[in-house]
């Protein structure tokens, strides 16, 4: 790869991350939340009887102080309740509240907004593309990270 195509991959998709982050957080901040803590609601928002801890960490991919952290930070928000899990006293299942099913709904109306404006002007197979390459990105950085972490 010629140095002005490295240069010009490497500023695309740092400021197009940046961008996007930015824009997330400002989407989401009107819902008083953080990025990260929409997709934490979300996977709740998946399974009405709630989840463990140790369940959420395993479906984001993260370690359960991440997710106990994540929570500590929304537990005031009326997000979400702890309730016992029966047979198991050491357990807990974190279950959304009425606020936080509703938040789900308005948090996939916030990344519909975000898929929106970012694709905005592309045709369907373009986006399709869009999405296609990006997970190629991905895997290619997961396998960088991989080799040096």
């Amino acid at each position: 790869m010629e140095l002005s195509d490295v240069l010009a991959t490497n500023k695309a998709l740092v400021k197009v991350a940046k961008l996007y982050r930015n824009a997330q957080a400002d989407v989401l901040a009107e819902l008083a939340l953080h990025p990260g803590q929409d997709v934490l609601l979300w996977v709740l928002g998946q399974e009405p009887d709630g989840l463990t801890v140790s369940e959420v960490a395993a479906r984001l991919g993260v370690e359960q102080p991440t997710v106990t952290r994540s929570l500590s930070r929304l537990e005031h928000g009326g997000w979400f309740v702890r309730e016992s899990v029966p047979g198991d006293r050491r357990l807990t299942r974190i279950v959304l509240t009425g606020k936080g099913r509703t938040g789900v709904s308005q948090i996939e109306t916030a990344w519909r907004t975000l898929a929106e404006t970012a694709t905005a002007g592309m045709a369907n197979d373009q986006r399709a593309t869009l999405v296609e390459l990006l997970e190629k990105v991905r895997g290619n950085l997961l396998t960088l990270a991989t080799e040096t972490g």
